[in-house]
């Protein structure tokens, strides 16, 4: 009796998300994979690797300790971000590597990417190998819109709308409208919690160069302006996973905290501002944020002075996390200056 093929195994890996505040700038923690005794390689990744059912009690545990023996950083705030377990989607190839390979006669090895978000006052240089913090602008410049609509986002504008014109009559108006919606073309408002949507749509039109990737395609003519606007690929699927989160924490600042868990114990009302900014991708209006922080009673002044704020000294404040236990406690109003 002739056998059916093998079963194709089912790989979990883990992912994490390491977001840090520098400078302003909202940074990521990136790994680069290397073969023996060879530089690293291109492009950069997020600390990953594969669950191991027998050998790990639990995912935040597995993922705890992959991120600590490859980037020598120990995790503070973590929660689980998002399952991506689809098969057949228009979406990034997930890759473990040739550490989970299948076996012999099996198929293709489906992978369960499984995404976590951590948060960390500082980004402190690991010294691990081939470990660094670079800016989340580097995946996604066209996503800061703190100077106003950047330059990234018309360059792609531009892309998306010769994409619609290539289609067929009947799927033209259905691919502006998509683009229309996600890059707030036409007078559009922009949506800044919508990065997984850009980034799919991005995909989707062959336009991210792990879409070429994927598909084996070459990429075909680009100027070196609309390669840079179109941000750096990431391994496997690990851009989608990194868009999944920063639309995950620019979506919860505004109902629960988070914020805080970026901040040092002590820090500015600027400093939280341009935190807040840095992720939001956009800019607030100082008066309007400074008075729902008060009357949201989340900070409280310390009665101390920074006089290293490079200019005017500022009084220094604490998060007043004790009233997590007390009462329900909302995230920040962001008064945006564009209103």
């Amino acid at each position: 009796m002739a056998r059916g093929p093998t079963p194709s195994p089912v790989v979990i890996g883990l992912s994490a998300v390491v977001v840090a505040v520098r400078d302003g700038e909202a940074m990521v923690l990136t790994v680069r994979s290397r073969g023996d005794g060879e530089p690293a390689s291109e492009p950069a990744g997020l600390p990953f690797g594969p669950f191991d059912p027998d050998g790990h009690r639990t995912f935040e545990l597995a993922l705890r300790a992959f991120v600590t023996a490859q980037t020598r950083f120990d995790l503070g705030y973590v929660e689980q971000l998002y399952t991506f377990g689809d098969r057949g989607r228009d979406a990034p190839l997930a890759d473990m590597g040739a550490g989970a390979d299948s076996a012999p006669g099996a198929r293709p090895s489906r992978v369960i990417s499984v995404g976590y978000l951590a948060l960390t006052p500082q980004a402190v240089e690991t010294a691990a190998p081939d470990t660094a913090w670079a800016p989340w602008t580097r995946f996604f410049p066209w996503e800061d819109w703190r100077q106003g609509r950047p330059a990234a986002a018309l360059l792609i504008e531009d892309a998306l709308r010769q994409w619609a014109d290539r289609a067929p009559p009947a799927q033209r108006e259905l691919r502006l409208a998509r683009a229309r919606l996600a890059f707030a073309l036409d007078g559009a408002p922009w949506n800044e919690e919508r990065v997984l949507e850009r980034y799919e749509l991005l995909y989707g039109a062959g336009l991210a160069p792990e879409a070429a990737r994927d598909r084996g395609e070459a990429t075909g003519e680009r100027s070196d302006a609309l390669r840079a606007a179109l941000g750096a690929p990431m391994i496997s699927d690990h851009r989608r996973i990194l868009a999944t989160a920063l639309s995950r924490l620019r979506g919860k600042i505004k109902y629960r905290p988070v914020v805080f868990e970026l901040m040092p114990e002590a820090f500015t009302l600027l400093a939280l501002q341009r935190a807040v900014e840095a992720i939001a991708g956009a800019s607030l209006h100082k008066q309007n944020f400074r008075r729902a922080l008060e009357r949201g009673g989340l900070v409280e002044g310390l009665g101390r002075i920074d006089a290293d704020t490079g200019g005017r000294p500022a009084e220094l404040f604490r998060f007043r996390r004790e009233i997590l236990s007390a009462r329900p406690v909302s995230g920040l109003s962001l008064p945006l200056l564009r209103d």
